[in-house]
């Protein structure tokens, strides 16, 4: 070493393999022997007992309330070491790449980050290669897909399987992932337990016995060869399905994003005509049978099952979309749910982080900054679409005005201004507070020409009925009604009764 070279502390992170001594590598007892001071994660490992003069940290399972917590405190403990001691070495069950908590927690400290404390991850004999083995299967060949059993119902969403569970180490653990899927798989569960040991089983157990048929303990895992959740087979089915229409029908062949956008436009206004419909409906009070029951009317179930239909519509152009993305290598539909879920996440620190806001006030203000932020926006009312209708416009510049801060007139200013303004409006007057220009008599249908009726500047006409719109779209929002829908409702009734008439 260089004359004045400043020693990093170093933290090098070693797998005690599977089972027993035996499957310890040559580098990991070298790394051990070279080290100041080595640490165990826990002494609940066969192997650990060749390291009776290491530290080890069982004592925070212990007292800790959480796994997170344990693991937090582990790390906290090891950098601290580390920059006392010099050179530690850790030593976790099995592999350190695979399945360990503490080593990701390593990864992300600031000390490391920060490049103050020099972390290195050696490889070692992992459970999986003792589970492959005596399973008979190639985990690349076959799909396996790892997943920690503490995590399942997370995890495991949307895997049709084969999957290798770890981490079974308790029956609470095993209740859980027995709970997850909405149905239990048909394939029974093959119960691998103490791998590479003299007491070693490998049997298979039904999905409804996994809880209650045997303990398990830090060297269990299972592997589950089919797995599908009744919402997550459905979903990859479709997924299927848009691929296939790619390769055999001609005319899904030929679409591009371009050729698509109009059907995306009409399917999402069926299903909004679906949601007027549901809403009609559930607002003329038809709510069951009458008795106390919850049986829908015949009214109710055709307009449910209209709505299904209308969003599996727009379900699958989402889906024909993000086929057409990844089949160009820009994004897949994996992409488009992980985006979303993480953009959703990251707008919620009211409920995943330390955020407080208790008021919808508040939430609309994190939103809107948040969003500002993200997309590097100079105003909030930028990506708002200028194609929206344009009731459904205003609504949305309103919300974003009070986001930010603005004042807008209370229900009893615009029910004041709506009152004066129709009135001055049959007068053939002026509207609101007169600051708007002159008003008329009614527009004129067809009518050709600068001036209305009666002469009255049409611009000026068209501002003050703006003015009432707008106070309307006020008035409707304060009272928690959207009122492109409340117009859509009536639209669909009066067309019903120009129907009739005709």
């Amino acid at each position: 070493m260089p004359p004045g070279e400043q020693v990093l502390p170093r933290i090098d992170v070693v797998g005690l393999g599977p089972a027993g001594p035996e499957l310890i590598t040559g580098e990991t007892l070298r790394l051990i022997g070279e080290a100041r001071a080595l640490f165990l994660r826990t002494r609940q490992h066969p192997a650990a007992a060749g390291f009776p003069d290491a530290d080890a940290f069982d004592h925070h399972y212990e007292r800790a309330g959480t796994l997170d917590e344990v693991y937090r405190n582990i790390v906290r403990d090891l950098v601290a070491a580390a920059t006392t001691t010099g050179s530690v070495a850790y030593a976790v069950p099995g592999s350190p790449v695979v399945a360990e908590r503490t080593v990701a927690l390593l990864r992300e400290h600031p000390a490391v980050l920060a490049g103050e404390v020099a972390l290195v991850v050696h490889a070692s004999v992992s459970f999986l290669d003792l589970a492959f083995a005596r399973l008979g299967v190639d985990p690349v060949a076959d799909g396996v897909r790892v997943i920690n059993g503490e995590a399942f119902a997370v995890e495991a969403a949307g895997q049709r399987g084969p999957l290798l569970v770890a981490q079974c180490w308790s029956t609470s653990v095993l209740s859980d992932i027995k709970l997850s899927p909405e149905s239990a798989p048909s394939d029974p569960v093959t119960v691998l337990n103490h791998l590479g040991l003299p007491d070693e089983r490998v049997w298979e157990v039904p999905w409804d016995e996994l809880d209650r048929s045997f303990v398990p303990d830090q060297l269990t895992s299972l592997w589950i060869p089919t797995f599908a959740a009744p919402v997550a087979a459905e979903l990859v089915r479709l997924d299927e399905l848009v691929r296939i229409l790619r390769q055999r029908c001609p005319w899904d062949r030929e679409q591009t994003h371009g050729s698509l956008a109009r059907h995306l436009l009409e399917e999402s206004y069926e299903a909004l005509e679906a949601i007027d419909a549901l809403s009609t409906v559930d607002s003329s009070g038809a709510d069951g049978d009458g008795e106390g029951g919850a049986r829908p009317t015949e009214d109710e179930e055709l307009a449910v099952a209209h709505l299904e239909e209308e969003l599996g519509d727009l379900l699958f152009q989402v889906y024909f979309h993000a086929a057409l993305a990844a089949e160009e290598g820009r994004f897949t539909l994996a992409d488009v749910a992980r985006g979303v879920h993480d953009k959703l996440v990251s707008r919620h620190p009211h409920v995943f982080g330390d955020v407080i806001a208790d008021t919808p006030e508040e939430l609309a203000a994190n939103w809107e900054a948040m969003k500002k932020s993200e997309k590097n926006r100079s105003s909030v009312t930028e990506g708002i679409p200028v194609a929206l209708p344009a009731l459904a416009l205003m609504a949305k510049l309103q919300r974003k005005a009070l986001a930010v801060g603005m004042v807008l007139p209370d229900v009893a200013d615009d029910a004041d201004r709506l009152a004066r303004g129709v009135s001055d409006l049959a007068a053939g007057g002026r509207v609101g507070d007169g600051q708007s220009g002159q008003a008329g008599a009614e527009l004129a249908d067809g009518a050709d020409g600068a001036d209305g009726a009666d002469g009255f500047d049409r611009a000026e006409l068209a501002a003050e009925v703006g003015e009432l719109l707008f106070a309307l779209v006020n008035l409707a929002r304060s009272v928690g009604v959207d009122p492109e829908t409340a117009l859509r409702i009536k639209a669909a009734s009066f067309r019903r009764l120009v129907e009739t008439r005709g």
